[in-house]
């Protein structure tokens, strides 16, 4: 069956398609009550984000939209040290959309969801004139016991771990695109399990920030330009898959813009930097972590090369890929 403008109606098909699709996949006790506006349990303070994810295609090696917007809301939350519980969605669908393909990624939210430790509590659909996409807007509540995570406590002599290899989403998304056959695969994931984990560890994080477009250089700039100091990193020292570095090499892309969908930065100081690896290590989305430098007096971001030169990076500018979230 296609979605036509009558699934938009508010009518007989609108509650059609909530019935054999959302509803069927969207189910808690909170959002079963199909009620105006839900009700939750909160505490004093609370972390909202909201995203809306326009990727395309939307389906890729290792994930979908679905997928990528209950990751992109929930690791927003997390990386203000929040416990992600709650996220909305709100779906504007075109014209000509198979709903074989929507369910595909109802039930992938779902799951990921579940995974992620949130559940939907609200959510909307429209449906436009179009040729078959679809449009995802999520909002995200978490709960705050510590909201002392923050740019703005970046430290000299913090040092400075990714959580993973990077790249990989841009890459996957771009060979997509291309029509380019390869074994890239996204890293689209949640990052509660390994931000959960560095908590209960008693690690003291200074500051987290998921990287995702721009990539890892313009989210240092970012990161240095707010807390007024210079982070230094090491070329041979960030992690990149094989696949990747081929692959930005042969289109000339520059690694350090390129975006990930559930890698993260983080500062802790460091005496706390080798058990903060340990526990990253535990989650099975950062086998690959590495500290790859240490922040400084001074300003911007540095990149010592591998034959020791000193090269400063920019932000991206431009472009860049358009629609990769």
């Amino acid at each position: 069956m296609k979605i036509t403008l009558s699934h938009g109606s508010g009518g007989q098909a609108t509650s059609d398609l909530i019935d054999n699709i959302f509803a069927k996949h969207f189910t808690n006790p909170v959002l079963n009550l199909m009620e105006d506006s839900a009700v939750v349990d909160g505490n004093e303070k609370i972390a909202i984000t909201t995203d809306s994810f326009v990727v395309t295609p939307l389906f890729f090696k290792g994930g979908d939209i679905g997928r990528l917007a209950v990751c992109g809301t929930v690791n927003d939350l997390l990386m203000r040290g929040a416990k992600a519980k709650y996220i909305t969605c709100g779906f504007i669908i075109e014209e000509g959309t198979d709903t074989d393909d929507l369910e595909k990624i109802v039930e992938s939210m779902a799951k990921t969801a579940e995974e992620a430790g949130v559940i939907i509590v609200a959510g909307d659909t429209k449906v436009i004139e179009g040729n078959g996409g679809i449009y995802i807007n999520t909002t995200g509540i978490g709960f705050v016991k510590d909201n002392s995570i923050s740019a703005y406590n970046i430290k000299d002599g913090d040092c400075v771990i990714v959580s993973g290899t990077i790249g990989d989403h841009h890459a996957t998304i771009l060979s997509a695109r291309m029509g380019i056959e390869n074994e890239i695969y996204s890293d689209n994931a949640p990052l509660n399990e390994m931000v959960y984990a560095l908590q209960n560890g008693g690690i003291d994080i200074h500051c987290m920030r998921d990287i995702t477009r721009g990539g890892l250089g313009t989210v240092l700039n970012e990161l240095s330009l707010a807390s007024g100091v210079q982070i230094e990193i090491e070329e041979e020292k960030i992690p990149i898959t094989d696949e990747v570095r081929a692959f930005s090499k042969i289109l000339g892309l520059n690694i350090m813009h390129m975006g990930n969908e559930g890698k993260m930065v983080l500062f802790v100081s460091e005496d706390q930097s080798k058990k903060a690896l340990e526990i990253l290590k535990s989650s099975k989305y950062a086998l690959n972590c590495a500290i790859i430098g240490k922040v400084k007096n001074g300003e911007g971001v540095i990149q010592i090369t591998r034959l020791g030169g000193r090269k400063k990076v920019g932000v991206l500018v431009g472009e860049g890929l358009p629609r990769i979230c």
